[in-house]
């Protein structure tokens, strides 16, 4: 008989055998047995695949990559703890030590501190520009750029990126372009059929769309060559010496290797891994996906709509809207509709009396709640300048098209009459 202690511990279990769950399980552990160590050693060695370390990945989260690779016509992805992360490690594996670059300015606040900050600390520099103007992503490129990077759709004022134009500038320089499809998408655009050579996405947002779980995912697009300029990219194409001098490039090749690295380099030594338990919570939210971003941009359109009437609105900034100056760029490349995430202006100076105001209102929305988020199945407000984009200083808020009296809202699954009336309610306080 088994020893009380024994079987405890392993009784019931045996590691590898295959059930029948209709629904993809969580695989809570840290850890995975091997067969024997020679299989240990090949999987440690590249040499096949297989799980080793939680850290690294989890069949759950392979699941979740594949997902999200399929519904951005990518080649591979990996998932990662957030959308931070995502961007990190992608544009870590991209630049390395030195590297440049070129990035719009119009951004989400947290990228922007990532980009003018923790990365000077890394020697990588990040030039910003206006991503409406052409020239200014070109004059901005040098010999160490390695890559271009901006939003589908920006966050908060939904500036619709022209992703030809500037994947056809990046490429013309031989770098890739990356975009955060966070706000976009898969189902509203799919950067990578215009372009893109990256897809990153904050996975809290609306992949999840319940807004309990932090994730982020990087696609690679399978579309970027790496050795046409073997020189400019030896992370890929010169041997690897923690894996006995592996190349990636010639092992793996394009739409893989970039992966592999991300995964046993930045991954692995930096730790930032994404749970099985929310890699299981955002498959369970992107089983939605579609029938939730449809709704949430009709609403957020029909909210927009009436805000651009109302006598206490100086601007709405929505692309589907006529007159908006993005209106034709989302006709263009948005289709199914424009994203639920827009802004509008309250009227008044910008001037110190701007956060009262923007706070009358604020406090007075009951339907509507006030969160760091976006995407959830809750509608949500906030107020860029004091919140998300705090950070910023007054010309980088220029820039981005933020004032003091702008506010951010993202439409979520409530009725459109309550969201409409709980905006009129609140703004008949000023």
């Amino acid at each position: 008989m088994t020893a009380f202690s024994t079987a405890q511990v392993q009784t019931g279990y045996i590691p590898g055998t295959p059930q029948n769950s209709a629904v993809p399980p969580i695989y809570q552990t840290a850890a995975y047995e091997f067969a024997s160590l020679a299989d240990a050693a090949d999987v440690f060695a590249l040499r096949q695949a297989g799980n080793i370390y939680s850290r690294n990945a989890s069949p759950t989260q392979l699941i979740l990559e594949e997902r999200v690779a399929a519904l951005e016509s990518g080649t591979s992805a990996t998932a990662v703890a957030s959308g931070q992360a995502a961007v990190t490690v992608t544009l870590l594996a991209l630049a390395g030590s030195g590297g440049h670059i070129v990035s719009a300015g119009q951004l989400y606040g947290g990228t922007v501190d990532l980009f003018q900050d923790t990365f000077a600390d890394f020697g990588i520099e990040v030039t910003f520009v206006d991503q409406d103007d052409p020239e200014a992503w070109r004059t901005a490129i040098r010999p160490e750029t390695r890559a271009l990077f901006a939003e589908s759709i920006a966050n908060p004022i939904a500036q619709v990126l022209d992703f030809q134009t500037v994947a056809d500038i990046a490429h013309d320089a031989g770098v890739p372009l990356v975009i955060d499809n966070t706000v976009g998408t898969p189902y509203l655009v799919r950067p990578g059929e215009h372009g893109a050579d990256f897809v990153v996405h904050s996975a809290t947002k609306f992949l999840s769309g319940h807004g309990t779980s932090l994730g982020g995912v990087v696609v690679d697009q399978g579309s970027f060559d790496f050795g046409a300029q073997p020189e400019r990219w030896p992370q890929f194409t010169a041997p690897y010496p923690r894996f006995g001098d592996l190349v990636l490039w010639e092992r793996f090749g394009i739409g893989q290797a970039f992966n592999v690295l991300v995964k046993t380099k930045y991954v692995h030594d930096l730790g930032p891994s994404l749970s099985p338990f929310n890699a299981w919570q955002i498959l369970q939210g992107i089983e939605t996906l579609d029938l939730r971003v449809a709704r949430q941009s009709a609403t957020a359109k029909a909210v927009a709509e009436h805000l651009a009437k109302h006598p206490k609105v100086a601007a709405v900034h929505h692309p589907g809207l006529d007159g908006n100056r993005w209106h034709a760029l989302a006709e263009r490349y948005l289709p199914r509709g424009v994203p639920p995430v827009f802004s509008f202006d309250l009227i008044g100076e910008e001037d110190d009396a701007s956060q009262s105001r923007v706070a009358q209102v604020v406090d007075a929305l009951e339907v509507f709640r006030l969160v760091a988020n976006i995407g959830d199945a809750r509608s949500l407000v906030a107020h860029p300048a004091s919140m998300t984009h705090s950070h910023l200083n007054a010309e980088q808020r220029a820039a981005a098209g933020i004032s003091l009296n702008t506010i951010r809202l993202s439409a979520g699954l409530e009725d459109v009459a309550d969201l409409i009336a709980d905006l009129d309610n609140a703004l008949a306080r000023i």
